[in-house]
């Protein structure tokens, strides 16, 4: 469930050079999944949801979970900050490309913290905000708005991590 190549996809938005293919995978639960082939063979799957996954398909694994009583598109909440810089240290520190992030539906903790990983970027908000709407399900304009006023600056959000070298990382091919 909403799976996609977010490089892919940014790059049809417009932003060609931004983020390579197969540097960042998004999507949903894994457990209908079989094969690694069907979700673009992760070398790293970062899983934000509460439950473990039941198959890591090969690829190196990494739960960075927040409770769901959170409310993640709060990018102010100091909880949410903390989930959000340890998403993006993961993904920073990922012993193998590409990165695949999931939730249970893929558009909610998966969108925020894929948006905040095109700000680190330098995406133009459209671009992120686009990107966002491309999930199925519920999603909303002013919600992923609302995640990405509340991140602000960056650097300044992302304290626990070096920002240059999460932009390193993700655009090494």
């Amino acid at each position: 469930m909403n799976f996609r190549d977010v490089g892919e996809w940014i790059a049809l938005l417009g932003a060609e050079n931004l983020l390579p293919a197969r540097r960042l995978l998004r999507g949903g639960k894994l457990d209908a999944v079989r094969e690694a082939a069907e979700i673009g063979h992760p070398g790293t799957i970062v899983n934000l949801r509460q439950g473990p996954d039941r198959h890591t398909f090969g690829a190196e694994y990494r739960h960075v979970s927040i409770p769901n009583s959170y409310e993640k598109y709060d990018t102010t909440d100091a909880t949410v900050r903390r989930w959000l810089n340890a998403v993006a240290q993961a993904v920073c520190e990922a012993p193998a490309f590409p990165v695949m992030l999931h939730c249970t539906s893929g558009k909610d903790r998966t969108g925020v913290a894929v948006a905040l990983l095109l700000t680190a970027l330098g995406a133009p908000r459209a671009i992120i905000v686009e990107e966002y709407l491309l999930s199925d399900g519920e999603v909303e304009r002013a919600w992923i708005e609302r995640a990405l006023d509340g991140i602000g600056d960056v650097r300044r959000y992302l304290a626990r991590v070096d920002v240059q070298r999460l932009r390193e990382r993700l655009r090494s091919v």
